[in-house]
């Protein structure tokens, strides 16, 4: 083979994977697009409102999923299934994302974490490695603690709706997920940094909760179930 010849078939090889790169980015900007109307539809619980809209707004959100698996089924078939990370920086920002929102919508449900199985399931991926298109597991990670940060959101907005025990739900919730982090040895420099802010998500609701004890607003839930 000359050189010429060799570095044809080499051009041959960089336009291929650029061509499946643009397949990708296509379908992930499709994807992004629903990701941004769920989280339209979730942002409104955030008004005076939207508290008694939660149940309607989650089962608008779930609907959202149906598209949102729709896309992945075509993500899945743009690139060989051995070659998950070779492309994964593309979907990686999007796939926490859409954790996040999975998770956001189970804790709006039931206030409890949302498993790793969980969010698969909602997305219409797998778990395990092996089988394909899965849910990393520090993209699971990152979605959670996004969701930390809209929970202390959350926590300040439901006292000026008036709902002042939701804020000691919450921070009860979060105090959980920090002793859970505490556990894990995070070597992952974005995912730590991300871990870092949940520490100011801790502190902020813990000046909610403080405020409302104060002024004797707040009061311990009974047996959990005070919802």
């Amino acid at each position: 083979m000359s050189v010429t010849e060799m570095f044809s078939y080499i051009q041959g090889f960089l336009s291929a994977d650029q061509d499946v790169r643009e397949d990708i980015r296509k379908v992930v900007q499709m994807l992004e697009q629903t990701a941004r109307e769920i989280l339209t539809v979730l942002q409104s619980v955030h008004q005076p409102s939207g508290f008694k809209e939660i149940p309607g707004k989650c089962a608008k959100a779930r609907e959202l999923f149906c598209t949102v698996r729709t896309h992945i089924a075509d993500l899945k078939t743009k690139f060989p299934v051995e070659q998950y990370y070779r492309f994964h920086e593309h979907w990686r920002f999007v796939l926490q994302r859409l954790a996040f929102l999975s998770a956001f919508v189970v804790y709006l449900e039931s206030e409890a974490l949302v498993t790793r199985e969980e969010v698969a399931q909602i997305l219409g991926i797998e778990v395990v490695r092996e089988k394909g298109f899965h849910l990393d597991v520090e993209d699971y990670l990152a979605g959670v603690l996004i969701m930390a940060s809209e929970l202390s959101r959350l926590a300040v907005n439901s006292v000026t709706a008036g709902d002042y025990n939701r804020p000691l739900r919450i921070s009860n919730f979060i105090n959980e997920l920090d002793s859970g982090f505490r556990l894990l040895n995070l070597k992952n420099d974005p995912l730590r940094k991300r871990y870092d802010g949940l520490k100011y998500d801790v502190k902020k609701i813990e000046e909610v909760v403080y405020d409302l004890s104060i002024r004797g607003l707040a009061k311990e839930p009974e047996s959990g179930l005070d919802k």
